[in-house]
C-alpha cells in the first residue's frame, strides 16, 4: 500500500471529534532497547510520527550525563564514544530486576565500563556515576521519556500529558510497575502500557478492517528487535456486543492474542556484539600497536558503532569494508568482512529462531496450516539468513512485509491513545491481549473437626491461566475461613520456561496478603446469618498489572417482608437511579464482572474445599430456601415455571381464580426474603517480587529529574543568548560596510560602533561557565542601544518612499469619495453636512501635513534624525482609513425615511378612496347591472379604480411599488 493510500485509509478510519483544540493531544512512545518512536494525535493531525531536534523519525534511547549536562538522541550517541562511562543505554535490560539477576550479570559483561551497585532499599540495580551520584534505571528512563514528551509537545504545539507506552510482551508484573514509575517521574499520565506485539497487530488491523468478518483470520507477527525476539499469533474477527444500558448491538473488529513465543536475549545487539568482537580481533592481529583494543572502552565503542553500520550493509551486500579512523594510539583500522563470516559467527543464534515459532504455536494450540500469513517486524528481520531460517521453520516461501517495521508499534499505540483519550472518538477496534505468565492464589486449607493431623495442606487455585485474555476481573472465594488469615499471589506453572529463563524471571511470589477483620465480621453476623465465605476481588487492567481491589465477607439471612419494607422511599429512589447508571446491586451480585467474563470467574467451590469433596449441606439448604421463596412479579429472577403457570391461568380468563391468586400472592409476599450482607475486610499487602521504592525516595527522584530539567532549560537559554550576541556582532559588522549604512552615518559614528562590537567579542571569549545569563542579556541590550539610532535612520530611509506613496493613494481615494459623497448629503440622505465637512477638513489637514514634512525632510541630511517617521505616516493613513470605513458602513446600512412616509400616505389615501368607491359602486349597481360585471373581478373582490388610489391585483409581474420611492 502506498503512503497516500495509507493516509487516505487513515483519515477514513479515524473520526476525530475534538471538543476543543487546546490540550487535547495525546501521544505514544514505542520505547525500544535501542530506539524509540514517538507519535501524536491532535485535532486535525491524525496519527503522525514526531520528528526530533535532528528531524529524525526515531530517537536513540540513550542519555549522557556529564558535568551537570544531559544529552539525548544523536548527541548522546556521539558523546557515548568519547565518554562511554557517562552514557547509559539498553536500560530495559535491567529495569525492574534484582541486582543478582542473571540478566544483570550479562549486561555487566556486555558493558564492563559501567559501575553497577545494589540498591539496599529495593535490591535493584543502580548506576554509579563518575562523580559518585547514583541513578536507577527508572530515573534514567524517566529522563528519556521526559525528552520524548518535550519532542511531542514541540511538534504538536500544545501541552501533552497523556500517553500510551509500549513494553515487551514478556515483561512481568515487577517490570511493568517499574515502567509506570518511570513514566510518572517523567510527568506522563499513562493511559495504558500496551505490549508492542499487540500495538503492531492493532496498526495492521486498523488499515484492513474491511477484510475481517465473523470468521477468524489468524496471522503471525515475527519480531526481532535490538534485545529480544518474539512471535505472536493474533486472530482477527468481527464481534457483536449488546450494550447493557441502551440495548443497542455494536459491531466492531477485534484482535485476540492466541499465542506468544519469546526469546528475551536474542536480538540485534547480540549480532552486533559478535561483529564488534570480530573487528577487535582483526585489529589486534594487525599488531599496529602494542595495546589491546579490547581493554580500551572508547575504542570498543567505536568498533561497536562501526559493527552496527556494517551489519546493516551486509544485509544487502555480500561483503564490505569496516573502517575506523584513529581507533587506538592514532592508528586507523580497515578490514574486509563478508556476510558468510557474520553468518558463521552467529550460527547458534539463527538456530534459536525456530524455537520461538514453535513456542508460539504450542501456546496457541494451532498449526501453521491455520496461519494466513507471517508478517515481519523489527530491524533484525532484514538479515537474509534470518529470513531463510524463518522460511524453513514455517515451511513457506512468502513472508509478509506489508507494514512499516520501524513505526507500526508507535502508530498502533497512538491509535489506542486516541481511543482512550477524552478528546477524540475513533472507530472501535477491540484488543484482547493474553497473560503470558499464569497467576495463582496460594493459601492454607482450614482443617475440619474430623481432621486430627498436624500437617496443614496448601491449596493452589489458578486466578489467570496462561494465554487467558485481559483486561478482566476475577473473584476468589474462601468458603471455610472464619478467622483472620493470609494468602499469597504468585506465578503458576512456569515449566514452559528454560532453566536460564526461570532463573532470570526473579521471585515468583508477587504479593503476600494478610486479611484482618474476618473473625470480627463473623462474630458480628454469624448469630443471625449464614456465612458464605470471604471474597477477594482481583483485577488485571489494560496494562497487564494485577490489583486487589477489595476483600469482603459475605453473609446471608432471611428477613421478613415487614422489616424489608421499612426501607425509605428516598433510599429506593437512590438505588434505582444508581442501578440506572450502572452502579447498582447487579454488579455487586456478580462480583463486578461483566457477563462476558462470567464463565472465567472461579466458582465458590474453588475456595478452601478439597477438589474431591462435594458441596456442603449449607449450599444445598440455600438452594432449598431459594426454591421455597415465592416468585416476585417484578423480579428478574422469577422461575420459568412460574411464568408458564401465570400464562395458563391468564388464558383461562376466570375472574374468581384471579382473585384467589391475588390472595395467595399477598400471603406469599409476607414470607421472609433472603438478603445478602457484605462486610469490608482490611487487606494488608506486601510486595514480594520487587520491593517498591519508598514515597520519600520517589519524591527525591522526582526532584532530581525536575532540577536537571531546569538546569537544561537554563543552559539552553544561556546558549541562546550567547548565540544572539555572536549573531548580532557579526551582522552589525557586515552592515557597517553596506552603502545604505554609510549614507546614514558619519565615519566617527561607525568607528565608535565598531569598537563597541570588538569589545563585546573580546568580552564574550573571556567568559567562563560561571557567568550568569543576566550578564549576557545586559551585554546584548547595550549593543542594541549603540546601534539603535543608525539602524532607525536606515530603516526610515528605506521605508519612507513606500509610506508616502501609500499616504498619497489614501488621500486620492478619500477625495474621490468626498466628491461622490456631496450628492448624498443633506436631509433624508446617507450623510450629514457635518460628516462631509469633517472629511473635507481631515483631507486638507493631511495634505498640508504631508507637504510640510516632506519639504522639511528634503532639507535634512540622511545622517540626522528624520523630521518624521514611517510610524507618523501610518497614523495619518489610519485616521483617514477609520473615517472612510465609518462612512462606507453608514451608506451600506442606510434606509431612506421617505419610504415609510410614502407608504403611510398611500394607505390613508387608499382608505379614503375605498370608502368613496364603495358608495359609487352601490349606486352604479342599482342603476346599471352591466356595470356590476365591470367592477367585479372573477373572485368577487372589489377592485378600486378611483383616481389617485392604488389598484389591487393589477401590478405587473416583478414590479414593486416600493422601487419607485
Amino acid at each position: 500500500m502506498s503512503f497516500s493510500q495509507m493516509r487516505l485509509s487513515l483519515l477514513c478510519a479515524v473520526l476525530l471529534l475534538a471538543v476543543g483544540a487546546a490540550g487535547l493531544a495525546v501521544m505514544s512512545v514505542d520505547y525500544g532497547s535501542e530506539f524509540m518512536k514517538i507519535a501524536i494525535v491532535k485535532p486535525g493531525v491524525p496519527m503522525e510520527i514526531v520528528l526530533n531536534k535532528e528531524s529524525r523519525r526515531k530517537t536513540p534511547t540513550i542519555v549522557t550525563i556529564k558535568d551537570g549536562e544531559r544529552l539525548f538522541g544523536d548527541a548522546a550517541l556521539n558523546a557515548g564514544i568519547r565518554s562511554p562511562k557517562n552514557t547509559y543505554r539498553y536500560l530495559l535490560d535491567v529495569l525492574g530486576k534484582h541486582f543478582d539477576n542473571p540478566l544483570v550479570e550479562q549486561y555487566q559483561k556486555k558493558f564492563p565500563f559501567y559501575t553497577l551497585v545494589k540498591d539496599e532499599e529495593t535490591g535493584t540495580v543502580l548506576f554509579k556515576h563518575e562523580d559518585g551520584a547514583l541513578y536507577s534505571p527508572e530515573e534514567l528512563i524517566a529522563m528519556i521519556l521526559q525528552m520524548a514528551k518535550e519532542y511531542a509537545e514541540a511538534f504538536a504545539e500544545q501541552p501533552i500529558a497523556e500517553a500510551v507506552i509500549t513494553v515487551p510482551p514478556f515483561f512481568n508484573q515487577a517490570e511493568r510497575r517499574a515502567m509506570l514509575r518511570a513514566a510518572d517521574l517523567a510527568g506522563l499520565k499513562v493511559l495504558q502500557l500496551i505490549n508492542d506485539n499487540a500495538a503492531v497487530a492493532l496498526n495492521y488491523g486498523v488499515f484492513r478492517r474491511k477484510i475481517f468478518n465473523e470468521t477468524a483470520l489468524n496471522y503471525m507477527f515475527f519480531d526481532i528487535g535490538a534485545s529480544s525476539t518474539s512471535a505472536t499469533i493474533v486472530a482477527y474477527q468481527v464481534t457483536k456486543v449488546k450494550s447493557p444500558v441502551s440495548g443497542v448491538v455494536d459491531t466492531f473488529p477485534q484482535l485476540t492474542v492466541k499465542g506468544v513465543g519469546v526469546d528475551r536475549t536474542l536480538g540485534g545487539m547480540e549480532f552486533q556484539l559478535r561483529l564488534r568482537d570480530l573487528l577487535a580481533k582483526l585489529f589486534n592481529q594487525a599488531k599496529k600497536t602494542k595495546n589491546d583494543v579490547t581493554k580500551d572502552a572508547r575504542a570498543m565503542q567505536k568498533l561497536y558503532k562501526e559493527a552496527g553500520r556494517l551489519k546493516q550493509v551486509l544485509s544487502a551486500n555480500a561483503d564490505h569494508f569496516a573502517q575506523v579512523e584513529n581507533l587506538l594510539d592514532d592508528e586507523d583500522f580497515r578490514a574486509k568482512v563478508t556476510r558468510d563470516e557474520l553468518e558463521s559467527l552467529c550460527e547458534d543464534l539463527f538456530a534459536r529462531v525456530g524455537k520461538v515459532i514453535k513456542d508460539a504455536l504450542d501456546a496457541s494450540e494451532m498449526t501453521m496450516d491455520e496461519i494466513s500469513e507471517v508478517i515481519l517486524m523489527g530491524g533484525g528481520t532484514r538479515i537474509p539468513k534470518i529470513q531463510d531460517t524463518l522460511k524453513a521453520a514455517i515451511k513457506r516461501e512468502d513472508l509478509g512485509k506489508g507494514i512499516n517495521t520501524d513505526e507500526a508499534a508507535a502508530l498502533g499505540a497512538v491509535y489506542q491513545a486516541a481511543h482512550l483519550g477524552k478528546g477524540f472518538k475513533v472507530k472501535k477496534f477491540a484488543i484482547r491481549d493474553a497473560v503470558l505468565y499464569p497467576i495463582q492464589v496460594e493459601f492454607e486449607r482450614v482443617k475440619s473437626k474430623e481432621d486430627s493431623s498436624d500437617m496443614s495442606k496448601t491449596i493452589k487455585r489458578v486466578l489467570f491461566g496462561r494465554m487467558q485474555f485481559y483486561p478482566q476481573k476475577k473473584v476468589m472465594t474462601f468458603n471455610k475461613h472464619v478467622t483472620d488469615f493470609a494468602f499469597e499471589v504468585n506465578y503458576g506453572d512456569l515449566s514452559f520456561l528454560s532453566e536460564f529463563e526461570l532463573r532470570a524471571f526473579g521471585n515468583t511470589t508477587i504479593d503476600a496478603v494478610t486479611l484482618k477483620g474476618v473473625e470480627d465480621a463473623y462474630m458480628k453476623h454469624s448469630a443471625d446469618s449464614e456465612s458464605k465465605g470471604v471474597k477477594a476481588h482481583f483485577r488485571m487492567d489494560d496494562s497487564g498489572i494485577l490489583y486487589l481491589d477489595k476483600v469482603e465477607s459475605i453473609f446471608e439471612k432471611l428477613v421478613s417482608k415487614d422489616a424489608d419494607s421499612e426501607e425509605s422511599t428516598l433510599s429506593k429512589i437512590g438505588s434505582t437511579i444508581s442501578n440506572l447508571f450502572g452502579g447498582g446491586k447487579k454488579e455487586d451480585a456478580k462480583g463486578g464482572v461483566d457477563e462476558q467474563q462470567k464463565d472465567d470467574i472461579p466458582s465458590e467451590e474453588i475456595g478452601d474445599q478439597p477438589e474431591d469433596k462435594k458441596p456442603d449441606t449449607a449450599s444445598e439448604e440455600k438452594k432449598k430456601v431459594e426454591a421455597e421463596l415465592p416468585p416476585d412479579a417484578d423480579s428478574k429472577d422469577k422461575q420459568p415455571g412460574a411464568k408458564d403457570e401465570a400464562k395458563d391461568e391468564k388464558s383461562e380468563g376466570s375472574s374468581a381464580d384471579k382473585k384467589d391468586e391475588k390472595k395467595e400472592q399477598k400471603k406469599e409476599d409476607k414470607k421472609p426474603k433472603l438478603t445478602t450482607i457484605k462486610a469490608d475486610i482490611k487487606a494488608e499487602k506486601q510486595t514480594r517480587d520487587l520491593a517498591e521504592p519508598s514515597k520519600e525516595k520517589l519524591k527525591q527522584s522526582k526532584k532530581l529529574i525536575d532540577d536537571m530539567k531546569k538546569r537544561d532549560e537554563e543552559k539552553d537559554l544561556l546558549e541562546k543568548t550567547k548565540n544572539e550576541i555572536e549573531a548580532f556582532v557579526f551582522e552589525a559588522q557586515h552592515r557597517l560596510e553596506e552603502k545604505n549604512y554609510k549614507l546614514c552615518s558619519k565615519e566617527e559614528e561607525r568607528i565608535a560602533i565598531t569598537e563597541k562590537l570588538m569589545t563585546a567579542t573580546d568580552w564574550l571569549n573571556e567568559q567562563d561557565e560561571s557567568t550568569p545569563r543576566k550578564e549576557y542579556e545586559s551585554k546584548l541590550k547595550d549593543l542594541k542601544s549603540v546601534t539603535k539610532d543608525l539602524y532607525g535612520r536606515v530603516n526610515e530611509m528605506l521605508e519612507r518612499p513606500a509610506a508616502i506613496e501609500a499616504l498619497n493613494s489614501m488621500v486620492n481615494h478619500s477625495m474621490h469619495f468626498m466628491v461622490s459623497m456631496k450628492n448624498f448629503t443633506g436631509e433624508d440622505q446617507p450623510f450629514t453636512q457635518a460628516e462631509y465637512n469633517a472629511l473635507e477638513k481631515l483631507i486638507a489637514e493631511t495634505k498640508e501635513w504631508n507637504k510640510t514634512v516632506n519639504a522639511e525632510q528634503k532639507k535634512t541630511s540622511l545622517r540626522e534624525k528624520p523630521k518624521f517617521t514611517v510610524q507618523d505616516v501610518e497614523m495619518k493613513i489610519g485616521a483617514l482609513d477609520r473615517e472612510m470605513k465609518y462612512l462606507i458602513n453608514k451608506v451600506k446600512s442606510f434606509r431612506p425615511k421617505t419610504k415609510a412616509k410614502a407608504k403611510d400616505a398611500n394607505k390613508t389615501e387608499s382608505a379614503n378612496n375605498e370608502t368613496k368607491a364603495k358608495d359609487t359602486k352601490k349606486t352604479s349597481k342599482k342603476d346599471d347591472p352591466l356595470d356590476q360585471d365591470i367592477f367585479e373581478d372573477d373572485d368577487g373582490d372589489d377592485v378600486e379604480t378611483t383616481e389617485g388610489s392604488t389598484v389591487k391585483d393589477q401590478k405587473a409581474p416583478g414590479h414593486d411599488p416600493d422601487d419607485e420611492l
